[in-house]
């Protein structure tokens, strides 16, 4: 077994990663601009400071930013009422912390947000440490998130397991030389990401659980 492991929050931990998804498509309504339902992948796992390139890949005429505080707006009153944890997340929370093994969070949300949500599904209790998006320089894909929560519970990232549920977080995973473990939430593994997913590809957390119980990662 490893002796860390670092997730991902959204789509991962919480069910959020749905809220996203619509409200990055249903934002184009305002703008008057045709929706977009690739727009939504291409975001996911992205650093807040990156996604105005991103959306005007898609849509080139609208004013990034308020497309994007209007997403969040959307996103946040969601989390006020419907927010739940992914199904085995506390199973396999419990199961690390019963092993004695340091977690933490490594989130392109703001630390803020994360301490916010972890405590709205009371599992906040379990991380040694959070790391959000606004806390280092390069966001997901590059590996510095997962390096520095690796740094912050005191065990090299290739001796940690790193969940993730994006592409651009799974390429993160992998560059930070973790076992890069990819859990399915709103997208299906493309190829690539299936042969960096070192750790293996689950259809939830439960499933990744019981192949670590087994050895099998």
């Amino acid at each position: 077994m490893k002796h860390g492991a670092i997730f991902d929050m959204d789509g991962t931990l919480v069910d959020t990663e749905k809220f996203f998804r619509d409200a990055w498509i249903e934002t184009a309504d305002f703008f008057g601009v045709q929706r977009k339902p690739e727009l939504a992948a291409a975001m996911s796992g992205s650093q807040r400071a990156k996604m105005p390139e991103i959306l005007h890949r898609f849509h080139p005429t609208v004013d990034a930013e308020k497309y994007i505080d209007m997403v969040y707006a959307k996103v946040d009153e969601r989390r006020e009422t419907e927010l739940e944890l992914k199904f085995g997340a506390r199973e396999i929370l419990e199961y690390f912390s019963a092993e004695k093994i340091p977690m933490a969070v490594a989130s392109s949300s703001k630390a803020a947000v994360v301490e916010k949500n972890l405590a709205r599904v009371n599992i906040r209790q379990f991380f040694t440490a959070i790391i959000g998006g606004d806390e280092v320089q390069n966001g997901k894909p590059a590996p510095d998130i997962f390096l520095k929560a690796a740094e912050m519970i005191r065990v090299p990232a290739e001796d940690c397991y790193i969940f993730e549920d994006s592409f651009n977080g799974l390429r993160a995973a992998a560059a930070a030389k973790g076992a890069a473990i990819f859990v399915i939430d709103c997208v299906q593994p493309i190829d690539e990401i299936r042969a960096l997913s070192s750790g293996g590809v689950y259809e939830n957390l439960k499933e990744a659980l019981t192949a670590i119980r087994q050895g099998d990662i």
